[in-house]
């Protein structure tokens, strides 16, 4: 089974044969509203753990997604150019940004397990 990791932040990753896929949480696209628009990331950008990867805007808010792990984006999800609301549809599974090239799995311990993470957000309530 695919382990999924979360962030403060309300990014998540799931990690499989080497492949990180990331997107946001189904929290964060519920708090955002209906998603407007995804900057979405260069195939081929390197980036490191928390720094921006992409973006995404909403009726409500514009607000940027951070890498929950270093890597190198490796693809993304082209179907949000035209139908970005897949995001409030199905966050953490269809509506994936990106995936990357993990350079270092061991930052897993950086973040949030499920259970972690969902006492983490009745902290925010």
């Amino acid at each position: 089974m695919t382990e999924t990791y979360f962030t403060k932040e309300h990014e998540w990753v799931k990690i499989k044969d080497g492949v990180a896929s990331i997107g946001i949480s189904e929290h964060a696209a519920h708090e955002l509203g209906d998603i407007t628009f995804v900057e979405l990331p260069q195939v081929g950008k390197t980036v490191k753990q928390f720094e921006v990867l992409a973006g995404i805007e909403s009726v409500k808010a514009a607000s940027d997604i951070y890498a929950p792990l270093s890597g190198k984006v490796t693809k993304v999800n082209e179907a949000l150019n035209d139908t970005p609301e897949i995001v409030n549809e199905a966050a953490e599974d269809a509506g994936w940004i990106a995936w990357l090239e993990p350079s270092d799995i061991s930052e897993v311990k950086n973040l949030l397990s499920k259970a972690e993470y969902d006492e983490y957000l009745k902290g925010l309530e």
